[in-house]
């Protein structure tokens, strides 16, 4: 048997310091945390930063170093630093070892890295070792080049042999969600199916509960299944809300695709232990007949800014649509004569907050709001002619009428500039998987004791 406590979906979003203590009595044999995701777009990746605030990971992280401690079990972090680029994974390293300075603890500590030179991913293209998924863009050696970063999603297989360093402390660079919660019932010969099973369940913590926000849950891995269990103090485990996570973020509610193999829950059964345990049995694995990787990659894509006006006049909120589609119409003009612009040197975009700036033409076209927030959004090839383009924008933005015959309106800039010059604008570029003959063939390991 082996139980993985984790204390949340991501470290940065907080956890119930009550609920953790609660996980420690149960005495768990690993503590795994994700630390990013792709939610966010591709910003983080095209720069190899964080989206969480230094501050918060490192409150979190210290209380789960000192719980680690208590517990005297290895603490694994996924996808550090939100995108998992070698970057973050230095950067989650100098949080730890500042910490460990400042809790008198010493430590050994693997850093598994999962960035992809892109000479490497050129090789395995002219290889034919690239499989795209759908959908993806087509790739060649000249947009691999243009990449900031490109990562590769480590699995079980790598993490388990950070964790067979003997570390204190994994920090992992990118990897599937379900890797780090599965790799040690794995080692330990749990049941494959319930392994990556449970640790699909388990990837956001108590989000398989029905108190999401508490963060902390336990699952218990043995030969034939897993059972999970909420820590926090009023939280429950149901059977609807534990196979209900098998559809989040994932297309399919029944097969889940890790490297070296899929994970079918068709005959998945789920069991009430009590009004706060699930059983699951049934889960099978199903190993592939070639081991790959999924690849991210982020590359820049122009320049950005945005302008931003508030309309609150009844006649303008009521026509905001054909307002907009005549300001569009009028600037785009402007940027034609005055700038000597055409349409494919920038792109424009109005979106009416309050009434489609979510869905577009898909929203519901009922009722009126009481307000409207005009936000455009403009790139273009340089930070110069986006700066140029809401400088010019500005003035009809806050004055340009319905029709010729009324009178000018007057809106409202929220702040002052009304512009805001956003800086590089970044795009994912790939959504394929490579083939490696040796799992740890694209991924490096680095032990440091401190």
């Amino acid at each position: 048997m082996t139980k993985v406590l984790v204390p949340a979906g991501v470290l940065g979003l907080g956890f119930d310091p009550e609920a953790l203590e609660r996980g420690l009595s149960a005495q768990p044999d690993i503590i795994c945390i994700d630390g990013g995701s792709t939610d966010s777009g591709p910003f983080y990746l095209g720069t190899g930063t964080s989206k969480y605030s230094r501050a918060a990971n490192k409150a979190e992280w210290k209380q789960l170093m000192q719980a680690r401690a208590k517990a005297g079990v290895p603490l694994v972090i996924g996808s550090a630093g939100t995108c998992g680029s070698d970057s973050t994974v230095e950067w989650m390293y100098q949080i730890t070892t500042e910490l460990a300075a400042e809790l008198g603890q010493s430590l050994k500590i693997a850093r598994l890295y999962s960035s992809q030179p892109a000479e490497r991913v050129v090789e395995a293209l002219d290889k034919d070792r690239i499989t795209p998924l759908d959908p993806a863009p087509e790739i060649s050696a000249e947009t691999l080049a243009q990449c900031s970063n490109i990562v590769a999603l480590a699995g079980a297989e790598q993490i388990g042999a950070a964790l067979a360093t003997g570390a204190d402390i994994v920090i992992a660079g990118r990897t599937t969600d379900t890797a780090t919660v599965a790799a040690l019932p794995l080692i330990n010969g749990d049941h494959a199916g319930g392994a990556w099973h449970g640790a699909k369940i388990a990837e956001c913590g108590a989000l398989c509960s029905t108190m999401p926000t508490s963060g902390v849950i336990m699952v218990e891995f043995d030969k034939t299944g897993f059972t999970v269990t909420p820590m926090a103090e009023g939280a429950r485990c149901t059977p609807h809300s534990v196979s209900a996570h098998m559809l989040y973020e994932n297309s399919d509610p029944f097969q889940l695709y890790e490297p070296g193999g899929h994970l079918d829950v068709t005959a998945a059964r789920y069991t009430a232990l009590n009004d706060r345990q699930v059983r699951v049995e049934g889960g099978t694995w199903v190993p592939s007949d070639r081991y790959t990787v999924k690849l991210e990659g982020a590359r820049m894509a122009g320049y950005q800014a945005t302008i931003m006006a508030m309309l609150r006049a009844e006649h303008y909120v009521k026509n905001a649509r054909e307002w907009a589609a005549s300001l569009e119409a009028f600037v785009r003009d402007l940027i034609s004569t005055r700038m000597e612009l055409g349409a494919e040197d920038y792109d424009l975009e109005f979106r009416l907050i309050g009434v489609n700036s979510v869905f577009g033409d898909l929203e519901p076209k009922e009722g009126n709001p009481v307000e409207v927030g005009v936000m455009g959004i403009i790139t273009a090839e340089s930070p110069e002619t986006c700066s140029e383009i809401g400088k010019l924008i500005n003035p009809f933005l806050l004055h340009h009428p319905l029709t010729k015959e009324e009178e000018l309106p007057s809106f409202a800039f929220p702040y002052s500039p009304a512009q805001s010059d956003r800086g590089a604008l970044y795009e994912f570029c790939l959504n394929h998987v490579m083939e490696l003959d040796d799992p740890m063939a694209a991924f490096r390991l680095d032990v440091t004791e401190v």
